[in-house]
């Protein structure tokens, strides 16, 4: 990260307080050979792993399980000109542990989107980034509310 862009880069706990505090998130995947990116609910588990609850029929399910995939979440605060972002990288796996789904079935993430066959996936936090903005809105020493000349 460049010293004078304004962002500070985050260590994987402050990345993981943010997580834990953050409603919704993104997944990051290939659908068709292409990027996709769809929202969804999520919590970390006791790993600091990314557990999501989807319909075990879906698209997104079919496509992650088992493939490298990147999920993020962030906060703006556009008044404060503040923010973070923080991406998770690593394997999604569907939780096929029968055990493990049952108490991720009554304690675990909830779907906005729920089906009579929701299955979890987990995302392994083998890679964890961020970044912060706190106010200032600054661009190279210029405040960003100046007009320009």
């Amino acid at each position: 990260m460049c010293p004078r862009d304004g962002f500070r880069e985050l260590a994987r706990h402050e990345c993981l307080d943010r997580l834990g505090s953050a409603p919704i998130g993104r997944v990051v995947h290939t659908r068709g050979a292409l990027p996709a990116v769809l929202p969804v609910t999520f919590t970390l588990d006791a790993d600091s792993a990314v557990l999501m609850r989807m319909p075990a029929d879906s698209e997104l399910a079919r496509s992650i399980n088992g493939v490298v995939v990147a999920f993020e979440a962030d906060a703006v605060d556009v008044g404060a000109q503040s923010g973070w972002s923080v991406v998770v990288t690593g394997y999604a796996t569907v939780v096929d542990d029968p055990v493990a789904h049952a108490y991720l079935t009554h304690a675990g993430p909830r779907s906005w989107a729920a089906s009579p066959e929701d299955i979890f996936i987990r995302i392994a936090s083998e890679l964890v980034t961020g970044r912060e903005l706190v106010g200032g809105g600054t661009t190279f020493g210029a405040d960003a509310s100046d007009e320009l000349p």
